[in-house]
């Protein structure tokens, strides 16, 4: 069975909420689109406050579980 590929908006936020945990740069964003980009910039912007919050390694676990359940 095949599976169905996930929402692009969803994985740019993902991917940005990644960059944020990991405190890299918000100038290491990879898209061009002006939607895709602000994803990303949301994501980032919680990631990074999920970071400053002390969410990164195992603790931050639960909260990319949370995301996935929400989108």
């Amino acid at each position: 069975m095949r599976r169905l590929k996930r929402d692009p908006m969803e994985r740019a936020f993902l991917r940005g909420y990644q960059h944020g945990v990991h405190g890299k740069s918000q100038d290491t964003c990879p898209f061009n689109s002006p939607t895709a980009r602000q994803t990303w910039i949301n994501g980032w912007r919680e990631g990074r406050a999920d970071h400053w919050d002390g969410f990164t390694g195992i603790s931050g676990v639960h909260r990319l579980n949370e995301m996935r359940a929400v989108g």
